[in-house]
């Protein structure tokens, strides 16, 4: 049996003070390993490091200029001891990243136990025209060893089909979902995360801050697009046990025992043309050459 055991972190930054913003989220993550000691994976909220404030109570105008950091550097040296110390898996939700290119990226990282950046995420849908960083251009996956592939998204990314499409075809089988939504469309993001779990046959993990950041709602959907946990809106935490070889028996079996998406896909999917993607028809990813259920 493949699993994961994971603890989202429904909670908030403290606005516009990034040392403040620090200490809560690495207390949080150490009362986290004392309370739940099979815990592997901890996740935050979007931008919590970044100490964004509430969506009326702005900061100055540059504050985002004045939050951005390098990765690597000083905050990723901190987020990597911290996975250290504490041995575990840590996707401590966004960063503001001003890159070698000079644009500031809304950057996810996944960061492994022995404190190494396994993974780095920029947002390739921001929420425009509200938000103000530059598009990344490719979508990230990485591997938990002996456990699976894991696949990052950030809040709107959710909202574009391609996004979790894309990481399922990269092989992930988790996609693990920062969010800071302090505004009502929160319940189309969840059925967003809920049809983006079932079509794609992965567990989505979307993560939102609380109140009063954001609104809440965090939620664990399995890869029949089924809730498995939803928070309220204030600070909160979720803990769960993601059995990994419920995707395969999904994917072979159908959702309910009926819908095989993929096993479709890999029928068929050559001979559709997309002409929004230039013409051609759906490639088959390796893991699932050779797939033939009907």
């Amino acid at each position: 049996m493949r699993t994961l055991a994971i603890a989202a972190l429904q909670t908030t930054p403290v606005p516009h003070d990034l040392e403040a913003s620090w200490q809560r989220f690495a207390d949080q993550v150490r009362t986290t390993r004392g309370l739940f000691p099979h815990v592997q994976l901890v996740i935050a909220p979007e931008l919590l490091l970044a100490a964004e404030g509430a969506l009326l109570q702005p900061a100055a105008d540059d504050w985002m200029e004045q939050a951005a950091v390098a990765i690597p550097g000083p905050l990723t040296d901190r987020i990597c001891a911290l996975a250290v110390e504490t041995g575990l898996w840590l996707v401590p939700g966004s960063v503001y990243e001003r890159a070698d290119d000079g644009h500031v990226y809304n950057t996810a990282l996944a960061v492994s136990p022995e404190g190494e950046i396994a993974a780095r995420y920029r947002k390739v849908f921001p929420w425009q025209p509200y938000e103000k960083t530059t598009p990344g251009h490719e979508f990230t996956v990485f591997d938990i060893p002996g456990v699976g592939r894991v696949g990052l998204a950030i809040c709107y990314d959710g909202s574009f089909p391609e996004t979790v499409r894309q990481l399922a075809w990269l092989g992930a089988e988790i996609v693990i979902q920062p969010t800071l939504t302090p505004t009502r469309d929160r319940e189309m993001e969840l059925v967003c995360a809920r049809a983006n779990a079932w079509t794609n046959q992965v567990y989505v993990v979307n993560v939102n801050a609380g109140d009063p950041a954001g609104v809440g709602q965090s939620a664990v959907v399995d890869p029949e697009g089924i809730v498995r946990q939803q928070a309220g809106p204030g600070a909160e935490i979720l803990v769960d046990v993601l059995d990994l070889d419920t995707v395969a028996r999904v994917r072979s079996y159908g959702s309910a025992g009926l819908n095989r998406p993929w096993s479709q896909l890999a029928r068929y999917g050559e001979s559709v043309k997309l002409p929004m993607y230039g013409g051609g028809g759906f490639h088959t990813p390796d893991w699932l050459k050779g797939e033939t259920r009907t």
